[in-house]
């Protein structure tokens, strides 16, 4: 029997309801419940997947059976089984279980049940579990109401969230809960579910069968998501019984489940998942992942702007000076996009992304900036050489400021050789380090050429300080 609220907070009530009663007496109503409801296990035993949590000497397995299960958040992609487990440990469980949905409640509701839980540990010495379905959808604040009383242990919470625990509950009540992560169901599990469906008598009692092809087609649409098996095969069933038929087919499941669904959430782990495969992809040059995540995002209807953004940003940080082109190309396609839209804007998105993940890398300039920012704030506010110093009034100019300063302009081949523009303190010191790939490499060799021509002048200038130092002895 699922559990239910009641006037008193939700709790769990003995008997059935007058609808549960009526089904009981007539099976046909069963067919107003929806097929993955009935289906839904009512015991660990029936549970299909999660074998990494309830499997034999599991943690969770042990403590729903001895009745001793923790406060917990329950984390996993919808059709994954979270509310199942919950509805699990409501059938095995002695103490008070009470659903909460985030989204149809809020801290007013709480505070009753809270009430309640109170009352029913002081007068009837029981627990109470409390099942919060989405509590990612509580804000902070909202997750503050748990706090006391998790912690006092009026209520034992159980927490079920399709978004990452560490971006979507507040660490204070995380720290107080064990995090159980669900996985998407393999094929093998999601057909597993199908046949019992088709045979069980909650299911479709035999009476409509399918083809070993349909079951193939439906688990590979389903994407690991049970419930979305389940309805696949509950339509598909009803057209083949419209049709008066007695199996389904390939052919009916293909008509019936429409588009496959996205799993994607824009502002949620996903979405940071399918992004991180974007910019990896780009920065391991396969054109063929980078367009193909690249359409994941926008098919699911994330913001092409904010994907070339993104571009923009890869360009420098992940291709640079390897080719300089790459900045001007992921700007353009910026610049075009804004101006013509979509759908004609993927013209310009999948060259850009395309044109990035082919050229070659270098993350030279972000290596050097990053090591630049290290010697600032490891030695502050060091002077800026006099020479190097504006002198904007007489009184600058008496103080010594631009004194000896050599303009590079007017000193053979553009560069004053010998003179040094960093603080006296680190002088000497390379942050940029090009590479060897793309245009990069010409700009190592001039690097290189340049560095070493200053090289030896100062080690031109050391010794000719050395042998007038001897001059000086001998003289003596």
């Amino acid at each position: 029997m699922a559990a239910r609220r009641s006037p008193r907070g939700g709790e769990k009530d003995a008997g059935p309801t007058l609808f549960e009663a009526a089904l009981k007496r007539d099976p046909k109503l069963a067919e107003l419940v929806p097929l993955a409801e009935r289906m839904r296990p009512r015991a660990l035993s029936d549970l299909v997947g999660q074998e990494h949590l309830v499997g034999e000497g599991k943690l969770l397995a042990h403590a729903i059976a001895a009745d001793r299960v923790p406060s917990m958040i329950l984390w996993g992609p919808p059709g994954s089984g979270k509310t199942t487990l919950a509805r699990i440990v409501a059938e095995s469980t002695r103490a008070r279980f009470v659903p909460f949905n985030a989204v149809l409640g809020g801290v007013p509701e709480l505070r009753l049940v809270m009430a309640a839980a109170k009352e029913a540990r002081a007068y009837e010495g029981k627990r109470t579990i409390l099942f919060v379905d989405e509590i990612h959808r509580f804000n902070r604040a909202q997750q503050d109401a748990f706090l006391p009383h998790v912690e006092d242990g009026t209520i034992t919470l159980i927490g079920a969230t399709t978004e990452n625990p560490s971006f979507a509950v507040n660490a204070p009540l995380l720290s107080r809960c064990r995090v159980f992560r669900l996985n998407l169901l393999d094929d093998k599990g999601i057909t597993e579910l199908l046949r019992r469906a088709i045979e069980s008598p909650e299911g479709l009692a035999g009476s409509v069968g399918a083809d070993e092809e349909a079951i193939e087609a439906i688990a590979k649409l389903a994407s690991g998501d049970a419930r979305r098996a389940l309805t696949t095969l509950e339509i598909a069933a009803d057209e083949a019984k419209r049709e008066g038929r007695a199996r389904v087919t390939r052919e009916d499941v293909v008509q019936t489940s429409g588009q496959k669904t996205l799993l994607y959430d824009k502002a949620g782990e996903e979405h940071y998942n399918v992004v991180s495969a974007f910019i990896k992809s780009m920065r391991g040059s396969d054109p063929d992942a980078a367009i193909y995540w690249l359409m994941r995002m926008l098919e699911a209807g994330d913001d092409p702007l904010f994907l070339l953004r993104r571009m923009m940003i890869f360009a420098s940080e992940d291709v640079g000076n390897a080719d300089p082109r790459a900045l001007d190309v992921a700007v353009a396609a910026d610049a075009a996009f804004q101006r013509v839209g979509m759908p004609e804007g993927m013209y310009f998105l999948s060259q850009a992304a395309i044109y990035l993940a082919c050229a070659p890398k270098s993350n030279a300039c972000n290596a050097a900036w990053k090591a630049a920012q290290e010697v600032v704030r490891e030695t502050g506010s060091l002077p800026v050489p006099m020479k190097l110093r504006n002198a904007v009034t007489g009184l600058m100019k008496r103080e010594g400021y631009g004194t000896g300063y050599r303009y590079a302009h007017d000193e053979k081949g553009g560069i004053a050789w010998g003179e040094t523009y960093l603080p006296d303190a680190i002088a000497g010191t390379h942050f940029y380090e090009p590479t060897e790939r793309g245009y990069e490499k010409v700009i190592a060799e001039r690097v290189r050429w340049i560095r070493a021509q200053q090289e030896r002048r100062e080690e031109g200038e050391n010794e000719g300080e050395e042998d007038q130092s001897s001059s000086a002895d001998k003289a003596d």
